[in-house]
């Protein structure tokens, strides 16, 4: 799933918030090495955290339909993960880069469900069918900061955008469920307690 979203922010990037095909996209860690042998205007987008949105978390089996519209199988609910991305712009001028860094925050904004044409075609998040959030630009947690990302990786402090996917993971296979009844129920009723010596005895189905 993760590397779904790397390619689908790749395909985001270089179709829709660059177009022109002179700039690359990058997942390595934006460290002082990397730097050095960066050589073309490149976007960083560096995956830095990964955790569950414990608020999305969902109980109890979900219905699997067929084309007909029939429960084919069931299966647990996915879990909804959050992948942090820490973005950024690298070219020779910082005012390139402040230039390439706008076009990707107003790709993103708008852009806040990752496109079906971004995701790749046959993947896990195609098949699932669910809506894959983003946001950007939004102030992180308390827990973390931009800069201590940028002291762990030992490089200097430069703009970026802290950009979240919210992407579902299945926990579970499909069960499938028993064949669909297709026969009429008969339902037959007679005298249960003996009194008759004949009972009559009425037999009538039911309909679905």
């Amino acid at each position: 799933m993760i590397h779904e979203v790397d390619e689908a922010l790749r395909a985001l990037i270089t179709e829709r918030a660059v177009p022109s095909g002179e700039v690359a996209v990058a997942f390595e860690a934006p460290n002082r090495e990397w730097a050095a042998q960066r050589n073309t205007p490149t976007v960083n987008a560096y995956l830095y955290d990964i955790r569950e949105d414990l608020s999305r978390r969902e109980r109890g089996p979900l219905a699997v339909h067929g084309p007909d519209g029939r429960v084919v199988a069931r299966r647990q609910p996915p879990r909804h993960f959050r992948l942090s991305y820490l973005v950024t712009a690298w070219t020779k001028r910082p005012e390139d880069e402040h230039r390439l860094l706008s076009a990707v925050l107003a790709c993103l904004l708008r852009n806040e469900i990752l496109p079906e044409g971004a995701l790749p075609p046959g993947g896990l998040l195609a098949d699932l069918g669910m809506a894959v959030p983003v946001t950007a630009a939004v102030p992180p947690p308390e827990s973390r900061s931009i800069a201590d990302i940028w002291s762990a990786l030992g490089g200097e402090l430069k703009p970026s955008l802290d950009v979240v996917v919210t992407a579902p993971m299945p926990v579970s296979p499909e069960y499938p469920v028993g064949p669909a009844v297709t026969d009429s129920v008969v339902v037959t009723v007679g005298d249960t307690e003996g009194r008759l010596p004949d009972p009559p005895v009425r037999t009538r189905r039911l309909q679905k």
